[in-house]
């Protein structure tokens, strides 16, 4: 049985805290505290930190206060579903136990704010162009890489992470998202049992009807810029945080409609 995130959904990503800004920061805790009693669910899709790794006794001190906001966000009854982008695939009890999270590796399939969804970071997923990363990620993520990095000081081990990872933090994606768009309208086309589908990873915010049925989602990256997605039954918006109640529409798509809404 799939999982369901009820509506109203909220769907952010790609926000890098450990190098976001104090102010990008700032913008979040705000966020997820405006999300207190309005949202019934909330995703996060991948890279909500540019590093992340549990050692036995540590964690990297990065985004403590926004572990501490999405912990309060589960106990006041708000689900939070964590996939891992990679940033942050190296996720364990911590993020599941101690804060309350469903942290998820791999793609996600199930029913967010009343639409038939499947959602993945986006990484590794266009065929040329990330050959070469898909065979380094599977090195990163074997058991024994992950054993073996466990034994680096955590210092030492979050420096070479936040060196080695500079160059997929700071750039959007030189295609302007084209290539995870064409992906997901293939999927689409495919998989008739799906209302929509959403990645993250390239920071190109995108929300539009695919000609064959079924809609493309991207929230964007929250470290270029606050935009998040609003899932109902009815209705997908990308909105950009402004600190007002719902922040400003960008984008809307209506279950009904044959286009793209103002």
């Amino acid at each position: 049985m799939h999982p369901v995130l009820p509506p109203p959904a909220y769907l952010i990503s790609d926000i890098h805290l450990g190098v976001a800004s104090q102010a990008v920061e700032r913008q979040l805790l705000e966020f997820l505290r405006h999300l207190k009693g309005r949202a019934s669910s909330l995703l996060i899709n991948g890279d909500l930190f540019d590093f992340w790794f549990e050692w036995r006794t540590v964690i990297p001190r990065a985004g403590f206060r926004v572990l501490a906001e999405l912990g309060n966000l589960v106990d006041s009854g708000c689900p939070v579903v964590l996939i891992a982008g990679n940033h942050d695939c190296w996720g364990g009890d911590v993020l599941r136990k101690d804060v309350g999270l469903t942290y998820h590796v791999g793609p996600w399939t199930g029913e967010l704010g009343g639409w038939r969804t499947r959602i993945e970071h986006g990484d590794g997923l266009r065929v040329v162009e990330d050959k070469r990363y898909r065979m380094l990620r599977r090195v990163l993520r074997h058991p024994a890489s992950i054993a073996a990095f466990r034994h680096v000081h955590p210092d030492w081990g979050a420096r070479v992470a936040s060196g080695s990872s500079k160059a997929s933090r700071v750039h959007r994606a030189r295609d302007g998202g084209a290539g995870l768009r064409s992906i997901a309208l293939e999927a689409l086309a495919a998989a008739g049992d799906v209302d929509l589908v959403v990645y993250g990873h390239s920071h190109v915010a995108a929300l539009e009807r695919a000609p064959q049925g079924g809609v493309y989602a991207n929230a964007g990256s929250w470290l270029d810029a606050p935009t998040y997605l609003r899932l109902t039954p009815d209705r997908i918006e990308l909105r950009e945080w402004n600190g007002s109640t719902e922040g400003d529409s960008l984008n809307a798509v209506d279950r009904s409609a044959k286009k793209t809404l103002p």
